[in-house]
């Protein structure tokens, strides 16, 4: 049994970018909290955390307040203040190159380009720690990829949005409670047309 494990959700701090597809991290954290009846009540080493238990498993959530491109800070100064193992901490953010409504699953690897991602690498000394990604999709046409992150979803991706949530709530749950699939190195899961709503 693990002494705590860390949940941390990837964005940009304050209300301005609270909708963005690139705080869809937040978001999902903020959903396995409320799920849970846990509370982002602190503000300790950078990052907004709730502290509780899940299925019996003692866990810290945490929403960086740096910029998204430094979430390493908080990520890594919570990680060593409360003695968390890198394979401990899983990470969950936003992913330009797969489609909303598809979320992946990596035990380890290369930050992929995802700029958080390798703030995390850099402060935690390791690519060795799982994330898991959720689909934002491309931008259309010719739109600059930085604008489109920051973009809130439409209202027509919102029930997709909420599924996608869902879903990342209850592989969050299978990952604290040990579940071996855990322990593939690449998973991938598709919320198709049918199961919205």
């Amino acid at each position: 049994m693990r002494a705590f494990s860390l949940i941390a959700g990837l964005g940009n701090p304050g209300p301005r970018y609270a909708a963005n597809r690139h705080n869809i991290g937040f978001q999902a954290v903020q959903d396995l909290a409320e799920t849970h009846h846990l509370t982002f009540s602190r503000t300790e080493h950078r990052a907004r955390t709730a502290h509780g238990s899940i299925g019996g498993e003692r866990v810290i959530l945490a929403q960086p307040q740096t910029w998204m491109n430094e979430s390493g800070i908080a990520v890594g100064a919570l990680a060593r203040f409360y003695k968390i193992a890198p394979e401990n901490v899983l990470v969950i953010y936003d992913d330009l190159d797969i489609p909303l409504g598809t979320l992946r699953y990596r035990a380890e690897g290369s930050s992929g380009g995802h700029r958080g991602v390798q703030s995390i690498i850099q402060h935690l000394g390791t690519n060795a720690f799982p994330r898991l990604r959720l689909g934002i999709g491309r931008p259309p046409g010719r739109m600059d990829a930085a604008a489109y992150v920051l973009q809130d979803f439409s209202a027509e991706e919102e029930p997709l949005v909420w599924e996608v949530l869902r879903q990342t709530r209850a592989l969050a749950n299978a990952w604290l409670a040990g579940d071996p699939d855990f322990e593939r190195q690449g998973m991938t899961w598709r919320i198709e047309e049918g199961d919205k709503g």
